[in-house]
């Protein structure tokens, strides 16, 4: 069995589906944090983008640096049981495009929490709500993307929902909202074990401290609603 190394960063999304692919498959890992406002030489040596998630996977003296979440999300699936991606190639192929899309959301996630105003601010909400009504269109009895079972296409969209459980509570809303299979879902993977165990037990609080550090306009309102 290869032995694995992931190196990370305590809130990245993009680490959390990687941990939660090797939660999945039962597969020990270690888990190295790094911070990326001070990233060690070392680290940079091994990523050429100088972004986490990266996997170093050393076997029979082999030594390999993988980087990008999607593909080693792809590479822990292909050579690490149970299978959680479909066999159909077309199925697959779906799957690969809303993992795709999960990483739009995220990237308008960026732009929520960092928005300097109330009008940039109620912008990238209009965006991930139409997203949102766009995956309620997708989904159908559940509990997990493609039905029964859980698939990299969740793993991708956990850390997405899992946000929204601090920036909910600081907004006093619900962007599921009107959208009942979404919500299920969202319920669906917030209870699953490899999810819960992606992250920290302080998450929620450094995911807080993280935002207000941004001085935002979502750190202007968490700050008030704290007052």
């Amino acid at each position: 069995m290869p032995e694995y190394q992931l190196i990370s960063h305590r809130l990245c999304p993009y680490v959390q589906r990687a941990a939660i692919v090797f939660a999945e498959k039962c597969v020990e890992f270690e888990r190295v944090d790094i911070d990326l406002s001070n990233k060690p030489d070392w680290f940079l040596r091994l990523s050429p983008l100088g972004k986490v998630p990266v996997l170093v996977v050393e076997e029979q003296g082999r030594r390999e640096i993988l980087f990008e979440s999607a593909v080693i999300a792809e590479y822990l699936d292909e050579v690490l049981m149970p299978r959680l991606h479909p066999a159909d190639p077309l199925a697959k192929a779906r799957h690969r495009a809303w993992i795709e899309f999960a990483s739009s959301i995220l990237a308008d996630i960026y732009g929520y929490y960092t928005a300097p105003d109330e009008q940039a601010f109620a912008r990238k909400v209009e965006a991930i709500e139409a997203k949102f009504a766009l995956l309620e269109d997708q989904l159908g009895d559940g509990p997990f993307f493609a039905g029964a079972g859980f698939g990299l296409v969740d793993a991708a969209f956990a850390p997405v929902f899992r946000y929204f459980d601090l920036f909910d509570r600081i907004t006093q809303s619900d962007l599921t909202e009107g959208k009942p299979k979404l919500r299920a879902w969202r319920r669906a993977l917030a209870s699953r074990p490899s999810v819960q165990g992606a992250v920290a037990e302080t998450y929620s609080e450094e995911l807080r401290l993280f935002v207000r550090a941004k001085q935002s306009w979502l750190a202007l309102l968490d700050v008030a609603k704290a007052a």
